[in-house]
Formats: C-alpha cells, sequence, structure tokens
C-alpha cells in the first residue's frame, strides 16, 4: 500500500511543479520575443542599406501599401527597442524562477532526507 507523503512535502512538490510550469512559459516566451527582434533587426538592415529613392511597402490587411522609408524604419526602431526591454525582463523573470526552483528543490531534498524517504523502499526491496 503506498504511502501518502507528508502534507509540507506535497506543498513544496506543488509549488514547484507550478513555478517550474511558469518558468517554461516564460522561455518559450522569450524565444518568442527574441525570434521577432531578430527579425526586425533583419528587416531595420535591409531598410537601412536601401536607396532612399527606393519604393518600400508594408503589409496590411493582406494589402501590399506604398509607405515612406523612414517613417517604416522609424515604427520598426521603436519596435526593436520595446522588444529589446521586453527579452531583457523575461530574462530577469527567469532568473528569479530559476532561483526558486532551484531553492525548493533543495527544500524538497532536505526534507526528503530528514524524513528517510527514499531509504524506506530500498530497504524494503
Amino acid at each position: 500500500m503506498a504511502q501518502r507523503l507528508p502534507p509540507e512535502l506535497e506543498n513544496k512538490l506543488v509549488r514547484y511543479q507550478n513555478i517550474q510550469a511558469q518558468y517554461n512559459r516564460l522561455v518559450q516566451e522569450r524565444i518568442v520575443a527574441e525570434t521577432e527582434l531578430n527579425e526586425v533587426r533583419k528587416v531595420i538592415e535591409l531598410l537601412e542599406e536601401i536607396d532612399e529613392s527606393s519604393q518600400v511597402y508594408r503589409l496590411e490587411a493582406n494589402i501590399l501599401i506604398a509607405s515612406d522609408k523612414n517613417k517604416i524604419l522609424q515604427e520598426l526602431k521603436d519596435r526593436q527597442e520595446v522588444l529589446e526591454l521586453r527579452v531583457q525582463k523575461l530574462k530577469k523573470q527567469e532568473e528569479e524562477l530559476r532561483k526558486q526552483i532551484d531553492k525548493l528543490a533543495n527544500e524538497i531534498r532536505e526534507y526528503q532526507a530528514r524524513i528517510g524517504i527514499g531509504k524506506q523502499e530500498r530497504s524494503a526491496g
């Protein structure tokens, strides 16, 4: 018959799983933001290389519309700035969650060692 975990340990495990899930969501969010940031940087680079007299278009609602190169460039630079700040913020949040995960993992291991979980199963075999 399986033994039920002590409530304190069960709570720590649930918190650990919740924080781990939150961490994984943040990582995915950061990856998406970094991907968009890289795309914006490439477009800025391309726009800066083309001649001022070149016709530039933007896609809006599945229609290509002629636009001012400098206006698009400024919009992209603004977007780049927002994305850079977003990536920095996500990295800081990831770091904090990683610290919480590590701390909880240590607490769980210490708690298990203190109450002898794992030793009982091995000695019974």
